[in-house]
């Protein structure tokens, strides 16, 4: 990833390497202490990982995670050499890499789709007072990049409004679990070690604030239907953005991204103020589709117990979904809370086109006349918002 080719990913801060890295050791810890409630290791133990992992711990070196395959193990090895070794005996034990790193994806996750939610109820909120003001603002509807009949400005925010709710629903219904199987999925060792597995696994999920669940290790679905909620709301902000580079075009002139200082700058044209927001809105529209049918594509090859090189590749792709999104539902609520409004102009062109938008009720008339459901539509929109 990079700052320099990737604008706004800023946005997504703690979700790259150091929050993993961070997401990682949490996972360790949260298993101590669902290995000590069940009487398996002792608080002194507990406390001990806690103190190491609050320092300063180093980071494996790029080669050593490269001869493991994986970062855990180099993770593993750094932990056990910071703490005692009585404590170092209890760090990891039942868990497999896999186990670790699954399930701090899982966290990586959650704290993208919190983002994310957040995000959505912003730009929502704008949506609906959009549609509240432009209810009947007319302007001239389009099919196939052509004039249709006429519509609403705040038929067309309602619009919006439904996918931005619907993506939101998605995020807040997904399922969130740890990853727990052991070396093949059996959870051989923690069977040895308790006579209560189900009772660790759920003390460790409800530690990190994820479900329960049965092992996963080639059962790829917790990955692929975050990738797809997050997918959904990426392609609503993305329809949003189109809009407005369209309605935004000179020659149109109907909304307009709104203006800072320094924002949207030509390095060749002073004069231009480009929509910076709604351009990187739908970069990131274009980018997550097949990321994600990457991932599912890993999940159809995911063999064995634990998979060769599926699993693996599964890795950049997930936490390029969870920034590229956050980004851009950071940016959409951003370009929404700003956009400015041109009514006279929408106006103005829906007179000026009106023996085409009238045509399939013979020419007559004035565009306002003709809007069919459009109003029952908006106002049917903003009542589900209203119920929250």
């Amino acid at each position: 990833m990079s700052d320099l080719l990737e604008p706004g990913r800023h946005r997504a801060v703690g979700l790259g390497d150091d929050g993993l890295w961070r997401a990682m050791l949490e996972v360790e810890r949260a298993w101590l202490a669902a290995l000590v409630a069940q009487g398996k290791a002792t608080d002194l133990h507990l406390r001990t990982l806690t103190a190491a992992i609050a320092t300063d711990l180093p980071r494996p070196a790029p080669e050593t995670i490269e001869n493991a395959g994986s970062p855990v193990v180099e993770l593993v090895r750094i932990l056990r050499s910071a703490v005692d070794e009585g404590t170092a005996q209890h760090v990891h034990r039942g868990l497999t890499s896999q186990d670790v790193l699954d399930t701090a994806l899982m966290l990586l996750a959650k704290d993208a789709l919190g983002r994310a939610d957040t995000y959505l109820t912003l730009t929502a909120a704008s949506l609906a007072e959009l549609a509240r003001t432009h209810r009947e603002t007319v302007m001239a509807g389009r099919t196939l990049t052509q004039y249709a009949v006429p519509v609403t400005f705040g038929l067309k925010a309602a619009q919006w409004l439904v996918g931005v709710l619907d993506a939101r629903d998605a995020i807040r219904g997904a399922q969130l679990p740890v990853q727990v199987g052991g070396a093949a999925g059996t959870r051989s060792l923690l069977g040895e070690l308790t006579g209560s597995p189900d009772a660790v696994i759920e003390s460790f999920a409800t530690e990190l604030g994820l479900l329960p669940a049965l092992p996963w290790q080639t059962r790829r679905t917790p990955i692929t239907r975050v990738a797809d909620v997050l997918a959904e709301a990426c392609a609503a902000a993305g329809v949003i953005a189109s809009n407005v580079l369209f309605l935004g075009r000179p020659e149109i002139g109907e909304v307009r991204e709104g203006r800072s200082a320094g924002k949207g700058t030509s390095s060749t044209m002073p004069q231009k103020a480009n929509p910076v927001l709604s351009v990187l809105v739908r970069s990131a529209a274009l980018q997550v589709p097949p990321l994600v049918g990457h991932l599912h594509t890993c999940s159809a090859l995911a063999t064995d117990e634990r998979p060769d090189g599926a699993w693996h590749a599964e890795w950049p792709s997930f936490t390029r979904v969870l920034t590229l999104t956050v980004t851009a539902l950071s940016q959409t609520a951003d370009l929404l809370g700003g956009l400015e409004i041109d009514a006279a102009a929408m106006t103005a062109r829906a007179q000026q086109a009106a023996p085409e938008l009238l045509a399939e009720r013979g020419g007559g008339g004035e565009p306002a006349d003709y809007l069919g459901s459009a109003t029952s539509f908006v106002d049917q929109v903003l009542a589900r918002w209203d119920r929250g």
